[in-house]
This record gives structure tokens, C-alpha cells and sequence, in this order.
């Protein structure tokens, strides 16, 4: 059994609260626009961490973490990437490799837009866990925290982490 802290979109901004959050996760899922390689670190220094980089991501993230990640986490096919759309509405190339090889779990963030749902066409469930940082148009700030026990995802908790803070 694994408990996942799931987290997207920080832009550069880690609020203490995802410590807390996260303190009984086994690991920690990012699916990409980390903002820069010392939150990375900060997140990594604490639980093992599993990432992609996204489209704000520079060099230093992008030397680090790949593009997409395809893993196995207790026997469950895990799919991440930054940039996926949802069920039906998927990214053209996504689309083309889910549909070739559908994972049982699909992460991805970008659109700032919490969503958990299943894809019943591809048997796979989808997860995106909305953004954590304060940049984008995203009002409240989230992540998710799941457990994935002998290929069941359970126990899923979307958490808010309060309002985004507008910079003056």
C-alpha cells in the first residue's frame, strides 16, 4: 500500500501547509509547472518525489524530470504528463498513446482545474489536482492525496489550501 500526495501547477510557490498535508504520504507526485528546481528539492528532501516538467518549467526542472512518466505504483499503470486534457477531451498526442496503451491512472495538471473522474471508453481513471500556486486564475488553491493499495485507488481527499494570494 502507497498513500500519493498529488500536486500540480505551484508556479514557483510551496504554501508549509502541503507538509503537513503530505507528512503521511509515501511519496509525492508532481505533474509538472514546478517553477523552479529548489521547490523541487524542497519536495524531494522530504518524501520521495515523482515529477514531469511543464510548459513553465525551465531548464533546470527539464534536466531533471522528463516530459512524461510511465510507471507502476503497487501494480497500478501510472501515465503522467503536464499538458493531457480529461476524458473525452484529451490532448491530440495524448490521446493517440492512451488509446494505444491506456494506464489504469492518468495524471496531469496545467488547467488549474481539480478534476477526478473515469474515463469508462479507456477504463482509467483521471487525475488532475488543480494548482497549488498563486499564479493563474485558479481561486482556491489544491492538491489531492489518494492511496493505491493491490491495484485499488482508494481514500481519495481533494484538499484546499486556501484562496490564491494575489501579489500587490
Amino acid at each position: 500500500m502507497k498513500r500519493i500526495g498529488l500536486i500540480s501547477d505551484t508556479h514557483g510557490y510551496l504554501d508549509d501547509a502541503v507538509f503537513k498535508h503530505f507528512d503521511n504520504c509515501d511519496e509525492i507526485w508532481h505533474a509538472g509547472d514546478f517553477g523552479n528546481i529548489d521547490l523541487a528539492n524542497k519536495l524531494a528532501a522530504f518524501k520521495p518525489l515523482k515529477g514531469v516538467y511543464g510548459n513553465i518549467d525551465g531548464l533546470d526542472i527539464r534536466s531533471v524530470y522528463p516530459e512524461k512518466l510511465r510507471f507502476t505504483c503497487e501494480g497500478v499503470n501510472v501515465y503522467m504528463i503536464h499538458i493531457g486534457g480529461y476524458p473525452p477531451k484529451y490532448n491530440t498526442t495524448v490521446k493517440n498513446e492512451l488509446t494505444a496503451n491506456p494506464p489504469q491512472l492518468f495524471i496531469c495538471g496545467h488547467s488549474h482545474i481539480l478534476k477526478v473522474m473515469f474515463d469508462d471508453k479507456l477504463q482509467c481513471l483521471h487525475m488532475n489536482p488543480g494548482a497549488a500556486g498563486n499564479q493563474g486564475w485558479h481561486k482556491v488553491r489544491t492538491l489531492i492525496r489518494f492511496v493505491i493499495d493491490d491495484k485499488n485507488m482508494r481514500d481519495c481527499e481533494v484538499i484546499e489550501l486556501g484562496k490564491r494570494v494575489l501579489s500587490s
